[in-house]
């Protein structure tokens, strides 16, 4: 297989690689982690300038037509520069669920925004007690009149401080954990009984949790038929899945290139503490652990919009389980040759290796998506 990007695509990665490279420094970013927003909404502003908020969404709405490769450019160089943004959030996520699962008028209503960057969407699937499962959902959405009312609690939504959007999971029938009975909601964030708590996770995002009190929205506000949501909120974190992967391309190869640079520049009993055999293979083993994440990434990128089947679940589950476990192994060992500079906060190693460990519990971790792996080999046989 020719795994070679096309001239268009590696033209959109060049874009993003040189926007992230001018403009998006270790300083900038931690004032940006600082602020209320907890992003740079002018950077924000150059990518949709730049049709990058646009790459998924059909040419009618000045995108792309981009698939998983096309986002894998991208999220691979945000990666590299540890961007803030909420591109996952709003535009693979949050755009893969209304595209989906929405109606034409729904479309026509909200598309467009996201894929400008002038609507931001924040998607609450999780809830406190529901670990990685999807389908553990508490969260009940009841028959009011001629709408909906909304109670009980998502958590660690990210960007949903600042959403003009939010998108969340409810149960409309069936039991907690059950994959049927599910729908999906779209609720403005200003609406009567929604509360949001805001707070800074441990890689310098800004999380959410976001609890519905009676919140009423109308029929309209329903994303899908009654109680099918299961099934697309799988197949969009399945997509969300390969965008995490491309992801953590770009930011192991910058805390592989920061050790390597620290080995040759440290220096114990009077040279390079590179030139130590031990850890020159600790340095090999990192950089093998980043190729099978590359090669892992690539497969996810090209099955991400495939139509759901047992084998994409199987690929993108062994994409997040193999990029889980690198991106640890990477984090670990990059602190461990550093020694204590690789826990300082002003040094920037240990922002590459928190996002890493936060790449790795996103959506299911190694662990979690190795289980999953095993269960559909199980059922294959």
């Amino acid at each position: 297989m020719d795994f070679n990007l096309t001239e268009e695509q590696q033209m959109l990665q060049d874009t993003v690689a040189r926007l992230v490279r001018g403009e998006y420094s270790f300083e900038k970013r931690l004032e940006y982690s600082e602020t209320d927003l907890g992003y740079s909404a002018e950077f924000w502003q150059h990518l949709s300038e730049l049709g990058l908020t646009a790459v998924p969404f059909p040419e009618e709405l000045g995108g792309f037509d981009g698939t998983g490769v096309e986002l894998q450019s991208v999220m691979t160089e945000l990666g590299r520069g540890l961007c803030l943004e909420p591109y996952l959030q709003s535009v693979i996520l949050g755009g893969g669920l209304i595209s989906q699962a929405g109606n034409g008028s729904q479309h026509e209503k909200w598309l467009p925004g996201v894929a400008s960057g002038e609507l931001k969407v924040a998607v609450g699937l999780q809830e406190p007690q529901s670990f990685y499962n999807l389908n553990d959902v508490q969260t009940r959405a009841e028959n009011s009149g001629d709408g909906y009312t909304l109670n009980g609690r998502k958590a660690v939504v990210i960007g949903g401080h600042c959403a003009d959007l939010l998108i969340v999971s409810a149960r409309t029938s069936g039991d907690d954990r059950d994959a049927s009975g599910l729908s999906l909601f779209a609720i403005d964030p200003a609406s009567a009984g929604v509360e949001r708590r805001t707070y800074p996770t441990n890689d310098g995002f800004k999380g959410c949790d976001i609890t519905l009190n009676n919140v009423k929205v109308s029929a309209d506000a329903l994303l899908g038929e009654v109680g099918n949501a299961g099934e697309v909120i799988e197949y969009q974190a399945g997509r969300a899945i390969a965008a995490l992967c491309a992801e953590a391309i770009g930011v192991m190869e910058e805390a592989i290139a920061m050790t390597l640079d620290y080995l040759k520049a440290r220096k114990q009993f009077g040279v390079p503490i590179g030139q130590f055999q031990v850890l020159q293979h600790r340095m090999v083993d990192m950089a093998s652990d980043l190729e099978q994440v590359r090669s892992m990434a690539i497969l996810a990128a090209s099955v991400a919009d495939n139509e759901q089947s047992d084998e994409r679940r199987r690929v993108l589950a062994a994409a997040k389980n193999v990029t889980g476990r690198a991106g640890q192994f990477i984090a670990e060992s990059g602190i461990q040759m550093h020694g204590g500079i690789g826990m300082t906060w002003e040094y920037s190693f240990a922002h590459y290796a928190k996002r890493l460990i936060m790449i790795n519990h996103q959506l299911g971790d190694d662990d979690y998506h190795l289980e999953q792996f095993a269960a559909l080999l199980a059922t294959a046989d």
